[in-house]
């Protein structure tokens, strides 16, 4: 069973009791259960991310959940994990009753549906983007990075000289600090720059 719950205890505590009064009610073995406190739109979803082991690992056949809205972070997201459960025959069951097998031809057609769905989310959010972004022209908005900003390697700058004055090689810099050779040497570069 999975849940993504609020903080509440008493919330966190009904969807819990719900959904397992619901995997009792269709026969289900409950392996474990997993409640999710991130934010729906969090990529990090560590309650999600254990459950998916589980399917891959091929120790569950189902996962249930209060809604399908609570499994998937958008509707790619939702399509996306349906699918790679759908390869490990694993299916999602909403407590609606409903039941998410790509493999049948519900499952199909409700994958199509899915799939529509998202495309038009995706060509949405690329016309509120592109409208955004005339808009801003039209009032005389620069975008995009300005010439002679460079926030990341301004931020490394004093680490990576500070490493330079002390011998360390361009490598091991970018290494440690987690940045790009070529980064390291535009810093020290300017830096040059700038002393002569």
């Amino acid at each position: 069973m999975y849940a993504r719950v609020s903080t509440s205890d008493q919330s966190c505590e009904r969807q819990v009791a719900e959904l397992t009064a619901f995997a009792e009610r269709g026969g289900y073995n409950v392996v474990g259960v997993f409640k999710e406190t991130a934010s729906g739109a969090s990529a990090n979803r560590t309650a999600r991310n254990r459950v998916l082991d589980l399917a891959q690992a091929r120790q569950i056949d189902a996962i249930l959940v209060s809604e399908l809205s609570r499994w998937g972070r958008s509707t790619q997201d939702l399509l996306e994990t349906l699918n790679r459960l759908a390869a490990w025959k694993v299916s999602v069951v909403a407590m609606s009753g409903m039941t998410f097998e790509l493999d049948t031809p519900h499952g199909r057609m409700m994958a199509t549906m899915l799939a529509g769905i998202a495309q038009f989310e995706r060509d949405l959010l690329s016309e509120r983007v592109k409208s955004g972004l005339a808009a801003a022209r039209a009032r005389g908005k620069k975008l995009g990075r300005q010439p002679g900003q460079r926030p990341k390697s301004d931020k490394f700058a004093p680490r990576v000289l500070q490493a330079v004055a002390e011998g360390r090689s361009y490598r091991w810099i970018a290494r440690d600090l987690g940045i790009s050779k070529n980064t390291v040497t535009d810093i020290v570069k300017r830096h040059r720059e700038q002393t002569l």
